[in-house]
């Protein structure tokens, strides 16, 4: 998907934020400034809600709103933390040598707390996924909250409330986001794509509400990529588009687990492209290459070519399709 996403040019402003509740509890935040603990399922409008009540918050938030995804930040290297441009004016060499990737993390909080505000008394800081937070971290942020409470707003966003520490779930004001109705996804579509001028009928739209299972940003996602496939989001439309996506993601799935030695899951999930779904063996290869072109290069990926090369001469003649496309899945988990 090259144009960009439908997700960041249709943000919401915090008034269109579809649910009450949270709606009320955020406006209430802008007159008596706290720190928030946002909780809700995937998918619900966590981080658009908090980057829509940033935007109503400063008046400059690119200068006075740090958003840090939690699982990205724990994920990385140490080397990966201590070159990240976010974060790199804060690591001096000594610190970069010395100290655990831990350590530096907790420095990079600590100092993005310690600036002040560029306008207005205070500003933001959204740590988002926070459920990936290690407990010595959560140990070293309380201490950050309590020193820097004055200039420093923490929004915790999370889907797991009961992994924060009860120390930081004290000290922040609870903001219940609820997974979206069917009604109030099909009608966040239906706003996008009236403004973005798609061609589209209600069935259309209640398929990809009733596709996306309560996950707005997929909702959103999936109607700008049948738009973007088909030129419309109508049902035959959406159904074409959406159908394929899903035995893409079926093929990874696939793939994942031939690679990990789990051969029954994986042949489970073959069996159900080949007969439930009614996929043919070489859309099914194909697929299974072009993961492999997403992920490997070099010796490993001739690798693969080569043995779906076998595959496909195999199913010239295959009387069991499911044979030869097992066979490849068992030599994929091989090396």
């Amino acid at each position: 998907m090259d144009a960009p996403l439908w997700t960041e040019t249709h943000a919401p402003e915090l008034s269109d934020i579809r649910q009450p509740k949270a709606r009320e509890h955020l406006q209430g935040a802008i007159e008596e400034p706290m720190n928030l603990l946002v909780h809700g399922p995937k998918g619900s409008g966590k981080t658009a809600a908090v980057r829509a009540f940033a935007r109503e918050v400063h008046e400059n938030p690119d200068a006075d709103f740090t958003e840090l995804n939690m699982a990205d930040v724990f994920g990385m290297t140490k080397k990966e933390v201590s070159n990240d441009p976010r974060f790199a004016s804060f690591i001096d060499s000594k610190r970069r040598r010395e100290s655990s990737k831990a350590d530096l993390i907790n420095h990079v909080l600590k100092e993005s707390a310690s600036y002040s505000p560029v306008s207005g008394s205070y500003k933001t800081i959204l740590l988002d996924n926070a459920e990936g937070m290690r407990e010595d971290f959560q140990q070293a942020l309380r201490r950050v909250m309590e020193q820097y409470y004055e200039a420093t707003q923490f929004v915790i966003a999370t889907r797991q409330p009961s992994a924060v520490i009860p120390p930081i779930r004290s000290r922040c004001f609870p903001v219940v986001m609820r997974e979206p109705t069917h009604e109030e996804t099909a009608s966040v579509l239906e706003d996008i794509v009236t403004a973005e001028g798609v061609d589209h009928d209600d069935d259309g739209i209640e398929y990809v509400a009733g596709y996306a299972e309560g996950d707005l940003r997929t909702a959103v996602l999936a109607a700008q990529t049948t738009a973007e496939a088909e030129g419309e989001v109508t049902m035959d439309a959406a159904f074409e588009t959406l159908n394929a996506i899903e035995a893409d993601d079926q093929v990874e799935q696939m793939v994942d687990a031939a690679e990990d030695g789990r051969f029954t899951d994986a042949r489970s999930t073959l069996d159900d492209l080949l007969v439930d779904e009614g996929y043919g063996a070489s859309d099914i290869l194909d697929d299974v290459l072009e993961v492999a072109r997403s992920r490997y290069s070099g010796d490993r990926l001739a690798e693969i070519h080569t043995m779906a090369g076998e595959t496909d001469m195999a199913l010239v003649d295959a009387a069991n399709e499911r044979i030869h496309l097992s066979h490849l899945l068992a030599q994929l988990g091989e090396r």
